[in-house]
C-alpha cells in the first residue's frame, strides 16, 4: 500500500508523531481502485488545510495513545456489510462534539438512532443513494412521515437540529428496537474478540454487555451499557479515556471514519457522480454569484430566450437552472448551468428535462462560450471553461467553440447520467407547461 507525505498549511512536513495540528501520513490504495475522483474530492473536503505532495488517495492512520487501544478502534468497521456501524460511530462523534465532550452523561439509544436517521436522511432523500441491497436504513426512513421545512431543504439547518426534532417527534420505538438489535453491541466486539470467538450468535450480545461492564476499567472498551441485560439496556456510557482521546483527535478520527464511510458508499454507488458531496450534509449551498456574472455578461452582448418557456430573458431577472438536477450532480459547475425564467426553473425543480431540450441546451452553452471567448480576457476565459474541459473531456478550451465537438461531448457525458438518474428515481421527460 502506497504512502504519501503531506504538509500543513504552514509548509511544515507532517510525520506520524506530529499530529496535533492535523499533520498525518496518509496511506492510499482502497478507494483509488474504486473511484479516484471520489478520493480526490475527499481530500479537498476533509483535508483542505493540507498540501498533498504525491498522489492524494488514502486511508488514514489514527493517532497512537498510551491510554486507549487505538488498534482495536481501527477494526470496528472490519467486515461490515451494512451502513449501521458507520452511521452509529459518526453519530456518536456528532453527539460528543455537540455536548462539548461531556464525560458525565450517558447517551441513550434513542438519541444515537435519531442522529443516525438524520445523517442518513440527506444521502437517501436528497440524493437517493443506495446503502446496500440488504441494508434497511432507507426503508426505516421511508416509514417516517416527516414534515420537512425550508431550513432543512435549504441546508440552513446545519446542526440538523430541526431534522433531529422532526424525527424524534415520530413514533420510532420499533425503528430504535430494530436498528439497535445488534449495532450497539457488535460495534465494540473487536475489544473482546478473543472472549467472543466461537460463541453462538445469540450469546454474543449478552456476552459483550457483560464484558463491557465488568472490564470497563481494565479493558477500556469504547463504552459500556447502563444495564446488565439487553432488555433493560437503553443507553451507553463512553469511557472517559476514550472521550479524552476523541476530543484531542476529533478532526483526524472524524476524517478517518468519514473516509471509511465514503469507501463503503462508493462501492455501493459505483456509477453515481460526486458521491463524496452527497453523503454528508452541506454546511450551505454555494453561492452562484460567479456563474450569474458569467451569464449576465453574455446577455450584455446578445438576446437569449429561455430554452423551456421561449420567453426573452431579462438580465436582472434570470434564474440559473441546473440542467441535470443539483440533487443528482451535487455541484454548481458552469457546464451544467443555463439562464432561465424564474417560473421555468421553479417548475422544473428536481426533474430531468425532456430530450427535446437537449439541442437547445447545447446551442445555448455554445452561444455563451463563443461570446465569452470574444469579449473577456484569456485568463478569465480559461477559468470559466475549466469545468467544461474536465467534465466534458474535451482536449482543450478552444474545442468548446466547435458546436459539433461540444454537442458530441455533451451527448457522451449527459445522456448516461440522465439514464442513471432515472434509474435512481428522478422523474424523467419533464416539459414546461
Amino acid at each position: 500500500m502506497a504512502t504519501i507525505a503531506v504538509r500543513s498549511a504552514s509548509g511544515r512536513k507532517c510525520t506520524p508523531d506530529n499530529q496535533s495540528d492535523f499533520c498525518t501520513v496518509l496511506k492510499l490504495d482502497n478507494l483509488v481502485s474504486i473511484n479516484q475522483s471520489a478520493a480526490n474530492d475527499f481530500i479537498k473536503l476533509y483535508l483542505g488545510n493540507l498540501t498533498v505532495i504525491k498522489n492524494p488517495i488514502m486511508s488514514q492512520d489514527l493517532p497512537v495513545s498510551d491510554q486507549v487501544n487505538v488498534t482495536v478502534l481501527a477494526q470496528i468497521f472490519k467486515d461490515t456489510t451494512n451502513s449501521y456501524k458507520y452511521l452509529y460511530f459518526l453519530s456518536l462523534l456528532d453527539i460528543l462534539k455537540r455536548r462539548n465532550f461531556d464525560t458525565l452523561s450517558s447517551i441513550s439509544f434513542r438519541e444515537i438512532i435519531v442522529e443516525m436517521l438524520a445523517n442518513a436522511w440527506y444521502p437517501h432523500n436528497y440524493f437517493q443513494l443506495s446503502f446496500g441491497k440488504q441494508d434497511q436504513i432507507a426503508n426505516k426512513l421511508d416509514t417516517l412521515e416527516l414534515e420537512i421545512t425550508e431550513p432543512i431543504l435549504k441546508f440552513i439547518d446545519t446542526d440538523k437540529k430541526l431534522l433531529r426534532n422532526t424525527i424524534n417527534n415520530q413514533n420510532i420505538d420499533d425503528i430504535i428496537s430494530d436498528i439497535n438489535r445488534y449495532v450497539s453491541y457488535r460495534l465494540i466486539r473487536p475489544f473482546f474478540s478473543q472472549e467472543t470467538r466461537g460463541i453462538k450468535d445469540y450469546d454474543v450480545n449478552p456476552s459483550i454487555i457483560n464484558l463491557a461492564n465488568s472490564q470497563f476499567d481494565s479493558k477500556k472498551p469504547l463504552y459500556s451499557f447502563n444495564a446488565e441485560d439487553q432488555k433493560n439496556c437503553n443507553a451507553i456510557i463512553l469511557h472517559p479515556d476514550w472521550i479524552q482521546y476523541l476530543e484531542k483527535n476529533y478532526t483526524i478520527v472524524k476524517g478517518w471514519a468519514s473516509w471509511e464511510w465514503l469507501n463503503y458508499m462508493q462501492q455501493r454507488n459505483p456509477s453515481t457522480p460526486n458521491v463524496v458531496n452527497k453523503i454528508f450534509m452541506p454546511q450551505q449551498r454555494d453561492s452562484l454569484t460567479n456563474q450569474t456574472k458569467y451569464w449576465k455578461t453574455i446577455l450584455n452582448y446578445q438576446d437569449i430566450e429561455c430554452i423551456y418557456s421561449q420567453v426573452k430573458l431579462q438580465k436582472d431577472e434570470i434564474s440559473l437552472d441546473h440542467y441535470l438536477p443539483w440533487s443528482f450532480v451535487a455541484h454548481d459547475q458552469l457546464w451544467n448551468l443555463i439562464p432561465t425564467t424564474k417560473s421555468a426553473n421553479s417548475s422544473k425543480s428536481n426533474n430531468l428535462p425532456s430530450e427535446k431540450y437537449f439541442n437547445s441546451f447545447v446551442e445555448l452553452q455554445h452561444i455563451g462560450l463563443t461570446i465569452a471567448y470574444q469579449n473577456i480576457s484569456q485568463s478569465q476565459w480559461l477559468k470559466y471553461t475549466e469545468s467544461f474541459v474536465s467534465e466534458l473531456k474535451v482536449s482543450q478550451s478552444n474545442d468548446l467553440l466547435n458546436l459539433e465537438i461540444l454537442r458530441n461531448a455533451y451527448q457522451i457525458t449527459t445522456l448516461p447520467l440522465i439514464s442513471l438518474a432515472t434509474m435512481q428515481g428522478f422523474s424523467p421527460d419533464w416539459v414546461y407547461a
